[in-house]
């Protein structure tokens, strides 16, 4: 399967992974989430070409990840990348991944710390059960069709 089809498939984890999948993606987020907004800044921050970072922000606000807003500095009207709603969202996903990180990577222990503003205390990502709310793992859940199978399924081709 080609990096292309995955945004077609059937399955919440590949159809980000069309969008999410590459090194500089994330790395443009968790920028966004550290406050950076500026094209200058992002450029800065990052170390990439101007052509690689134009195109995953592009990327990111062609799929209402980010969103763009005109903003005038002493000599003309530029841009700035603000997180949407759904850009926020993805919040939780980064803190995975940095949680991972933290465990198997980061050998002597995090490179940065998150805390709460309002208490001073480490913050974690935990999945929770909604109706009793106990911490969950692959073990705990049991997988089936959702209701967006059968539609997506429903709009394939049938094979000859």
């Amino acid at each position: 399967m080609r990096h292309d089809d995955l945004a077609a498939e059937p399955c919440s984890i590949l159809r980000p992974l069309a969008l999410l999948g590459d090194r500089w993606t994330l790395v443009v987020l968790r920028q966004s989430f550290a406050g950076v907004r500026r094209f200058e800044d992002f450029q800065a921050g990052l170390g990439l070409s101007r052509a690689v970072l134009a195109e995953r922000l592009q990327r990111l606000v062609d799929a209402g990840v980010l969103q763009r807003h005109a903003y005038r500095d002493d000599r003309r009207t530029r841009q700035e990348y603000r997180l949407t709603d759904k850009g926020r969202d993805l919040y939780p996903v980064l803190m995975a991944l940095r949680a991972w990180g933290d465990k198997y990577l980061a050998p002597d222990g995090p490179f940065v710390e998150y805390r709460h503003r309002g208490c001073g205390g480490q913050t974690h990502t935990r999945l929770l059960c909604d109706a009793c709310g106990d911490e969950i793992t692959a073990a705990d859940v049991q997988v089936g069709p959702g209701p967006g199978l059968a539609a997506t399924l429903s709009d394939r081709p049938t094979p000859a």
